[in-house]
């Protein structure tokens, strides 16, 4: 119990007095469902104090204020692991006062995860790309965001694929990356990573793109504002009147997520396997004669059907070999 009190000092983005609030605060309220859920709590409880714990001690000492490689990890344990109808409930909240939009700020800890220091001080956006793809995991979900926040101008949900759910739990699955986006601040819900495009030189247009897909994208915006004010819902085209509540195909697309991440090593491994595949063609070559692969060119003097031969009639093979077939039954 004490643990628990104590997380909810760390997170006081979530646990501020109800005294002279409205009687409907849905931040709060679904940081106090948070909290009486086992697994949202237990693995809030690791991420707040991974971004905030030693940061008093370590202020003291001159040192980093925050271990940002152990905050972010425990940032993505988090929403990967959590179901979406609490962890987009704590992020996404709608709020009607500063108060409120600076608690729903601080959900991810920016001064840990997120910002690195003052706003002139903030990276090149390309630069933090750059990192992000060179991981395969981040790389992935860069483009699972593309994808599933791609907005149209042709669809009245302003999303190409029509699912804000799936939007937002690719959203969410930048979460602990170089490119974590977040509340720019607590009077808006717009949103960006912490980068800016002042030093990108010649490739400015390409930096603006990446920050527009974030700061200018409909899709994105209508999925937070819809997930808010509680009309977050999938209209299926090839059923009309029939919907399907966001909720449902959000928590299907966390779950691909997670089976995706668990994969991640088995295909590293089989990506260096094809590199050293590619690299050394005489070994190649030597095992898929072994497996039997017909694209291997024949050897000199020996016909090009020599895999079939081996399943051809009988009328085919030696005397001596058919005369020892009947023997042996």
């Amino acid at each position: 119990m004490e643990r628990g009190n104590d997380y909810v000092r760390l997170a006081s983005i979530a646990a501020e007095s109800e005294v002279g609030m409205t009687a409907v605060n849905r931040c709060l309220d679904a940081a106090k469902a948070c909290n009486v859920d086992e697994a949202c709590q237990k693995l809030r409880t690791e991420y707040v104090s991974a971004c905030i714990g030693a940061s008093a001690s370590s202020t003291r000492s001159g040192q980093q204020p925050c271990n940002r490689m152990r905050c972010s990890k425990a940032l993505r344990k988090f929403f990967d692991r959590v179901p979406p109808a609490h962890a987009h409930a704590l992020l996404f909240c709608p709020c009607q006062d500063t108060a409120c939009g600076e608690r729903r700020r601080q959900t991810v800890v920016p001064a840990c995860s997120y910002e690195e220091g003052p706003a002139a001080d903030k990276p090149n956006c390309l630069q933090q790309l750059r990192v992000c793809t060179a991981d395969y995991v981040c790389k992935s979900r860069w483009a699972q965001f593309q994808y599933d926040c791609q907005p149209s101008d042709l669809t009245a949900s302003g999303c190409q694929h029509e699912n804000y759910g799936n939007c937002l739990v690719a959203y969410t699955g930048l979460m602990g990356s170089t490119i974590t986006p977040n509340y720019l601040d607590n009077t808006t819900s717009n949103v960006g990573p912490w980068c800016s495009c002042s030093a990108s030189g010649n490739h400015r247009e390409q930096c603006h793109d990446f920050l527009s897909f974030f700061h200018n994208n409909a899709c994105l915006k209508r999925a937070i504002l819809a997930f808010g004010n509680g009309t977050d819902q999938k209209h299926e085209p090839n059923q009309p009147g029939a919907t399907v509540l966001a909720t449902t195909s959000a928590t299907n697309s966390h779950n691909r997520r997670q089976t995706t991440a668990s994969t991640t090593t088995a295909i590293a491994m089989e990506t260096e396997q094809n590199i050293l595949s590619a690299q050394i063609p005489t070994q190649l070559n030597e095992r898929n004669r072994l497996w039997g692969d017909d694209s291997s060119p024949p050897s000199p003097g020996l016909p090009d059907n020599g895999a079939d031969s081996a399943h051809g009639p009988l009328s085919t093979w030696p005397l001596p070999l058919l005369l020892l077939l009947l023997w042996l039954h």
